[in-house]
């Protein structure tokens, strides 16, 4: 039996961690999409989508070493994911920008419930 305070994770912050590192994976590729697709709307998009990587990492990161500051992080990285979802929406056509911005919004929903926020 673990004790409060040990190394186990919990399995929603198991689960947050996933969907983190999931989305944090789907936009990298989607980056290297939009790379090959160029244009001046995809640039809007790679901002996006580059803070959405970097967020969920650092997210994952936080969470898996237990910071005191990880519901925060949560917090931030659940309305990055939104922004990214909403940015890749923008592109209803192109199956790699509707993949992303469903991990997206999956991972949005499990930081917002990792940070006790609601919605």
């Amino acid at each position: 039996m673990t004790q409060p305070g040990t190394t186990t994770m919990s399995k929603e912050m198991q689960d947050c961690v996933e969907a983190c590192m999931n989305c944090h994976s789907v936009c990298e590729e989607t980056m290297s999409a939009c790379m090959q697709m160029g244009g001046q709307a995809q640039m809007q998009i790679m901002r996006t989508l580059m803070d959405c990587a970097e967020t969920t990492r650092m997210c994952a990161d936080m969470m898996m070493r237990r910071s005191p500051m990880s519901a925060e992080m949560c917090a931030m990285c659940a309305k990055a994911c939104e922004m990214c979802a909403e940015a890749c929406m923008s592109m209803p056509d192109d199956p790699q920008m509707m993949r992303c911005a469903e991990a997206c919004r999956r991972c949005a929903e499990s930081c917002r419930s990792m940070a006790g926020a609601t919605m």
